[in-house]
């Protein structure tokens, strides 16, 4: 009776995913973030409503402090839950369940992710991350030599080679800009891309939160700007989808791409790719289709065999994240990062290298001792606190990497502050 009990759970899980009535979420967590939800105050202290959301990661009983979401985030335990059990399933028979089950949730969960983005569905492409997204789209499009394409100095490592892979290959021309960050002033970055532009230019590349400093840039305006003068608008959202309230057509840009293992907190390995309807068919897929010049978005997802496993997972992190509310998640998430980061400025030696107003950045802050280089920093912070950052040595950017997530404590923060006086102390 147990097994057939366990049989027919399972059997709800992958017949109707985690957009079903039946889903983990719904049995692990609905209760207690309903419950949650009435201690909620809009005008008050929310950290009972917090040690809810807290208590259902897994990682916040972790003995060491991860304060490298910005990197890869753990997942909470429904979405552990889910990717065990479709797992658990595919391993007994992969070209049934994977093929002729799981793969029938793609569609389903599609639509939730265009939802989320407030996009069509029609214009969404799931992937394994922000590299496959985006690179997708760097080597589809259909540029000449001399096509000009403006970057900066502080994008992504892997899109930055990407683009010297297209210059090296077609001959196209990548100019890339630098910036002193922290900037308050979107006007500036704004002209700073706008003066680079010749008529040769075809493409801006823009990383909507720098991963290295935490940077905002103000995606908009830019795609504004260029669209004035005929330029398309490629936008780097590993960092900003899930954690900035936005809607993706709102950035006004063209092509976007993002991990969905940051802060949607979805198994390692997943991530989207979201195409203006109308620019979809140029674009050359970077896997082969039968139909590369289709206007299908779907000709994107001929990966080959990959896991449809954690790809249903996602659905789990979407009911989750649909639970706090993406506004509501970034409040929380800037208040962490302004909470220890206002702390720190008060130990002496100690430098904050991004800002802390809320619409120049959000998780993300860099963080310094005279006298101590990154690396060593990082170091300290590991192996005489078990507190896991990352060094950053990189152009200008000379700080340790620091990024919250809502399963952070306040005391997770003492904790660290307290540690960067200690360190201080020492240099």
């Amino acid at each position: 009776m147990s097994n057939r009990r366990s049989f027919l759970k399972k059997s709800a899980v992958l017949g109707m995913g985690a957009f079903g009535a039946d889903s983990i979420f719904s049995q692990l967590h609905a209760k207690s973030f309903e419950s949650a939800e009435k201690l909620w105050n809009p005008a008050g202290d929310n950290e009972q409503y917090w040690s809810v959301i807290q208590d259902a990661y897994t990682a916040s009983k972790s003995e060491i402090l991860i304060l490298n979401n910005g990197g890869v985030s753990p997942s909470p335990l429904a979405v552990q839950k889910a990717l065990d059990v479709y797992n658990k399933t595919a391993a007994q028979g992969p070209s049934y369940y994977m093929w002729r089950v799981m793969d029938k949730g793609r569609e389903p969960l599609r639509q939730r992710l265009a939802t989320l983005g407030g996009c069509d569905p029609e214009e969404i492409a799931i992937n394994r991350n922000a590299t496959e997204a985006l690179n997708t789209i760097i080597f589809g499009l259909p540029l000449q030599k001399g096509d000009e394409v403006i970057g900066t100095k502080f994008d992504y490592p892997n899109m930055m080679n990407a683009w010297r892979q297209r210059q090296l290959r077609d001959g196209i021309v990548y100019k890339q800009l630098s910036f002193d960050f922290p900037i308050e002033n979107d006007d500036e970055i704004v002209k700073a891309y706008e003066e680079a532009i010749t008529p040769q230019t075809k493409i801006i590349h823009i990383t909507h939160i720098v991963n290295w400093v935490g940077q905002i840039m103000p995606v908009k305006k830019i795609s504004q700007m260029a669209r004035r003068r005929g330029i398309e608008v490629i936008v780097d959202g590993a960092h900003s989808f899930a954690l900035l309230d936005f809607k993706i057509p709102d950035l006004e840009c063209d092509y976007f791409g993002t991990s969905l293992h940051k802060f949607l907190s979805a198994p390692v390995g997943s991530g989207m790719m979201w195409i203006k309807k109308d620019k979809i068919a140029k674009i050359w897929p970077l896997v082969c289709n039968h139909e590369p010049t289709s206007a299908d978005i779907r000709k994107f997802e001929t990966l080959g065999t990959r896991s449809f496993c954690i790809e249903q997972a996602i659905g789990e992190a979407i009911n989750f994240q649909e639970g706090i509310g993406t506004k509501r998640k970034q409040e929380r998430v800037h208040y962490l990062k302004k909470y220890w980061a206002e702390k720190a400025l008060q130990i002496p030696g100690v430098k904050i290298h991004t800002s802390l107003k809320p619409e120049y950045s959000c998780a993300i802050a860099g963080v310094s001792i005279e006298g101590l280089k990154p690396t060593e920093l990082d170091s300290k912070l590991f192996n005489d606190f078990k507190i896991h950052t990352v060094g950053i040595s990189y152009e200008s950017v000379q700080c340790v990497r620091v990024t919250p997530h809502v399963y952070t404590k306040l005391s997770d923060l003492d904790r660290f502050v307290g540690a960067l006086e200690k360190i201080a102390k020492k240099v």
